[in-house]
């Protein structure tokens, strides 16, 4: 397994690239103020709304609220993983990107791996062309054009059990690599055996092109009808999409995309001119599939069979996509009539009928029209289950136009108006977010406002937290926030050239990773020169020091009566009174 990006690194890659000069190279940046603007590369716009901040290295777009680091943004951009995207970034300063000591990947080996699958697509597209027989009949009968094999690269593994052992396994060195791709497997008694057998093959590529895997479809009516590599040391098929890179190749920023559950059915509807289609491997979509595609499109459209098995599949889908749907990004359904799959439908009814909004359902629609069919609405205790079984899906949407619109047709149907659904959804919330809502009482709303706007100034100006002497000096106040403002201001004291876009990337993958680039896109700092930053953060430390001084002194007297207090404890007691009386 590929070892971590020691975090030293990536802080050192930060100081190094100038987010500024990065962003510039893929979109038109123009000086604004002490920002850089440029038409948003996410979404479609006519007037700017995407920011870059050279300062904290960081970029916004107040339209559709894509931010983050310059590494978010090659990653976004590009539809790369953070490894791929640091090594992207280290590449354009000619840096080697090291892995952590005990965890060092074998980048020989897998460069290696990555050759012999390539020499095994050769092999099965090498048999396919030789082949007058079952293979180029099967094709020829699915209407398969020589074009559309050509660039998917189709293959196919001819009968028999040693036949791509024979012709690439020469060592025992290059027979244990074909085994970690998984092309081949150890027999009991005569070596190995091909892992691929009279199969059509389609090459699995990654983003970058370079082939992890393969899928294999039976010519007839054998079982498995897929089967897929088994997972590999480059190869996972819970992360991967059959077709997505040749879809990128047509267009970086396809506008939507389709998701299909077979290779058949990616490669039947390019054969209609329907090149932006993808496959799972075998699997449910799961929120790694999600991520990829919603870095490079806005619009998914989930395409299942109209049966039974296809609506519970439908539904998986809408579970794992509806915390995904931030603003801009859109989700469909689309299902076949029963007994058609994609591949059959585009046959039997060609591409604009398969590419008719008239076959797609929004995903708002199809969560009320599922809940609504499974409790009914003519009742209050219809309304009540309704209510019951649709809020947990709304309290995982994160908040946009779609859930705003969302909450005032559940209140219309329930017969509530908004502000009662959404106390409902916010009751329903688990209880340290409860804590941290609006409920909570407004003494303790102001402090834990003054937290946010603390947190934000030290994320538009990481020095101002040097200002604290010591960090410890906060700990103790029972605020919600106040642990990780300590850990955010140790951090910086550890590192004090610590940048923004540094202390993003630290808490990367954590809980705190989505308020923390709120926090960091927020105005809170004017760009008027009258405005005193360092004394409003000041301010608002003293400011918490003095609620920890009288959350100290009410504990010690609730404890005990004054008669009762021990030297050490009078000693306290006065001087949090005095720390007190002096603000």
């Amino acid at each position: 397994m590929a070892g971590r990006i020691p975090r030293s690194f990536i802080d050192d890659l930060l100081a190094r690239v100038d987010i500024v000069d990065v962003i510039a190279s893929y979109v038109s940046l123009r000086k604004a103020g002490r920002n850089h603007q440029a038409l948003c590369p996410f979404h479609d716009e006519k007037t700017p709304s995407f920011t870059v901040s050279q300062e904290k290295q960081f970029y916004h777009c107040f339209g559709c609220g894509a931010n983050g680091t310059v590494i978010s943004f090659v990653m976004e951009y590009n539809g790369l993983g953070f490894p791929e995207a640091v090594e992207d970034l280290a590449a354009r300063y000619n840096l080697e990107v090291p892995r952590e000591a005990g965890r060092q990947p074998d980048s020989g080996r897998n460069n290696e791996l990555y050759e012999l699958l390539g020499q095994a697509a050769q092999f099965y597209r090498g048999q396919l062309q030789g082949s007058a027989g079952r293979a180029t009949a099967y094709l020829k009968k699915r209407g398969i054009s020589g074009a559309v094999i050509k660039d998917y690269e189709i293959g196919y593994a001819p009968q028999g059990w040693k036949n791509l052992v024979n012709s690439l396994g020469k060592s025992a060195a290059v027979k244990a690599r074909l085994e970690d791709a998984g092309l081949i497997r150890p027999g009991s008694t005569e070596g190995h055996y091909d892992f691929f057998r009279d199969r059509i093959m389609f090459p699995i590529r990654d983003q970058r092109g370079r082939i992890i895997g393969f899928g294999g479809r039976v010519l007839g009516d054998d079982t498995p009808k897929y089967l897929n590599s088994p997972d590999s040391p480059l190869f996972h098929k819970g992360r991967e999409l059959y077709g997505l890179y040749q879809v990128l190749q047509k267009k970086k920023k396809p506008e939507r995309l389709y998701i299909v559950e077979g290779y058949m059915d990616v490669v039947a509807l390019a054969q209609f001119g329907i090149d932006n289609a993808v496959a799972t491997l075998g699997t449910a979509a799961t929120e790694y599939h999600l991520e990829k595609l919603f870095r490079v499109t806005s619009q998914i459209v989930f395409c299942f069979d109209g049966d039974e098995a296809g609506n519970k599949a439908a539904w998986r889908a809408l579970e794992i996509t509806v915390p995904q749907l931030r603003e801009g990004r859109q989700a469909l359904f689309s299902f076949m009539p029963e007994g058609d799959d994609p591949d059959s439908f585009v046959r039997r009814h060609g591409a604009e009928r398969f590419l008719s909004d008239e076959n797609t359902v929004p995903l708002s629609d199809f969560l009320l029209d599922h809940i609504k069919s499974g409790t009914g609405t003519t009742t209050r205790e219809n309304r009540a289950m309704f209510l019951d079984r649709i809020r947990p899906h709304l309290a995982k949407m994160p908040g946009s136009g779609l859930r705003q619109l969302l909450l005032e047709e559940v209140a219309e149907i329930a017969q509530l108006d908004t502000d009662s659904v959404l106390k409902l959804l916010q009751d329903s919330r688990p209880d340290t977010a409860r804590r941290l809502s609006m409920t909570r009482p407004r003494q303790q709303r102001e402090k834990t406002g003054d937290i946010s706007v603390i947190i934000a100034y030290i994320l538009n100006k990481p020095e101002l937290a040097m200002l604290v002497e010591e960090p410890g000096e906060l700990t103790g106040l029972s605020v919600p926030g106040i642990e990780f403002l300590t850990q955010l201001v140790t951090l910086v004291h550890t590192n004090p050239e610590m940048t923004c876009a540094g202390i993003l990337e630290h808490w990367r993958d954590s809980r705190y990773e989505q308020r923390l680039n709120e926090l960091a896109s927020a105005p809170v700092v004017p760009e008027e020169e009258s405005f005193d930053v360092e004394h409003e953060f000041i301010a608002r430390i003293e400011k918490l020091k003095t609620a920890r001084a009288r959350q100290s002194v009410d504990k010690i007297i609730r404890s005990k009566k004054p008669s009762e207090l021990t030297d050490e404890e009078k000693e306290e007691f006065d001087r949090y009174t005095e720390e007190i009386r002096n603000k």
